[in-house]
């Protein structure tokens, strides 16, 4: 089971499995919320083409630098000199904040999957007071969502520790039900398309000081939510150790993009379509809300089950590679030797156990907010989370280009230094536009810099590691 090696297809069902996760239900209230439907549709245009140059870089770096494997944020450290502090210091510190945001991104489809669930169970959504402790009130609703959230977070735990393989073939018929149950989602959503709830297509926004959000402004508000869409694009670089061939990594990452951006756009644009503008804003389930319009309850407890389905194979996707990540950069002496722990099986299972400890934390903010509030919160300080080892994946490109290295003669190299170019200026343009709030940023900042008090014992690692060796 330890030699159990990933194929092209269950690949594309990670990268797929693990992009069309909660933003597939959630993300359509997000952007009605931030932008005109203009504003959104640019901004999946924006957003899938400055993705798409950035699962390039991926695809070409898992080819081309085959031997740094555990995702992008490795990079991190081959942008200095091979054992020096700075190359250890990003190389763990831009593994550490793509760690937490991994782990903070799996909360967000874990509390959305008990958003969902509450359509079968509506005592899930229940506002009354259990018990109050000063100004504090505990809801009904908020307990149980706290204990289907905690249940499901540790049933897949325990899932995976039986194996990848099977948890690998859980994630892709999950991913394949959702697939096609997506497909059939927009063809029935195109015989009850309203254009009159598209209307105006142009339309300010306002900010919580009453101020107008312009069109523009909508656009980079949008990106930074639509590029949450996104998040997972990373998951077969993340296994490309585990994976049968390097060229599957680079395959899969391309196919599950197209695959992932296909849905979001057709579903995004349906679901604006169906409901109008307020509607839309205040719904805590966008989709099921949508269907409902069209075969009534019938629909959307369907639609319920879907999303379920859907939800449960990227816990699995998602916890799988939260695990991965630091396990895959102690392998590279950038992170604490303790995360390369396995079980029988070659599963990261101190890795596994911390990365879901941390996670029940982060579940904690389900107790005192809505399942819409906490993925907002959530989505935020996730993407910002991801948006450094993009930024550092596409530089590392560019310097291999600079530099010659890897590249034999001059075949490929302009087109792969245009690509990285605008990787570079996509990632800059979203960390501009995501770090414009302030309180976002200063979130983000303070959860990477949680890191800084591990780095010392991190260097003493590589550094006895790197003496070893000679």
């Amino acid at each position: 089971m330890k030699d159990y090696k990933l194929g092209i297809w269950v690949l594309t069902a990670l990268v797929v499995g693990n992009m069309v996760g909660s933003g597939i239900f959630m993300l359509p209230r997000t952007l009605a919320e931030a932008a005109s439907p203009a504003g959104v549709i640019a901004a999946w245009s924006v957003t899938g083409l400055g993705v798409l140059m950035i699962a390039l870089v991926f695809g070409n770096l898992a080819i081309r630098k085959p031997e740094l494997q555990g995702g992008p944020q490795i990079y991190a450290k081959e942008l200095f000199k091979d054992g020096s502090k700075a190359s250890v210091l990003s190389g763990f510190m831009s593994s550490w904040g793509y760690w937490i945001g991994n782990v903070a991104g799996n909360i967000a489809i874990v509390t959305t999957f008990a958003g969902y669930l509450s359509t079968f169970f509506p005592i899930l959504t229940n506002q009354s007071t259990l018990f109050t402790i000063g100004s504090f009130s505990l809801k009904t609703g908020n307990f149980l969502t706290f204990l289907v959230c905690t249940i499901l977070l540790w049933g897949t735990h325990f899932i995976i520790l039986n194996g990848l393989e099977g948890a690998g073939k859980l994630n892709f018929i999950a991913t394949a039900t959702k697939v096609i149950g997506f497909l059939l989602f927009i063809i029935v959503g195109l015989f009850a398309f309203q254009k009159a709830n598209l209307v105006p297509f142009v339309a300010p926004r306002y900010d919580e000081a009453g101020q107008t959000i312009g069109l523009m402004s909508q656009i980079n508000n949008a990106a930074v939510t639509t590029l949450w869409a996104f998040l997972g694009i990373e998951s077969a670089i993340v296994f490309a150790s585990r994976a049968r061939r390097s060229l599957d990594v680079k395959r899969a990452t391309i196919l599950g993009l197209f695959i992932a951006l296909a849905i979001y756009i057709s579903i995004s644009t349906l679901v604006m379509g169906l409901l109008d503008s307020d509607t839309l804003i205040a719904s805590d389930k966008p989709l099921i809300d949508a269907i409902q319009t069209i075969l009534g309850a019938a629909g959307g407890k369907l639609l319920a089950g879907l999303g379920l389905i859907s939800l449960f194979g990227s816990t699995i996707g998602w916890v799988l590679l939260s695990a991965e990540l630091p396990y895959q950069a102690a392998k590279q002496k950038l992170f604490l030797p303790i995360f390369l722990k396995e079980n029988k099986k070659g599963l990261p299972v101190f890795s596994l156990v911390i990365s879901n400890g941390i996670g029940q934390i982060f579940i904690f903010s389900t107790i005192s907010n809505t399942i819409s509030s906490a993925f907002d919160f959530v989505i935020y300080i996730a993407t910002l989370s991801y948006l450094v080892p993009y930024f550092i994946a596409s530089i590392f490109q560019l310097k291999l280009v600079v530099t010659g290295e890897t590249y034999g003669n001059k075949k490929n190299k302009k087109t792969d230094g245009i690509i990285a170019i605008l990787a570079t200026l996509y990632s800059v343009w979203v960390i501009y536009a995501g770090t414009a709030d302030i309180k976002t940023f200063a979130l983000g900042m303070l959860l990477l810099a949680t890191g800084i008090i591990f780095y010392r014992r991190v260097y003493h690692y590589a550094a006895a590691a790197k003496t070893e060796k000679h």
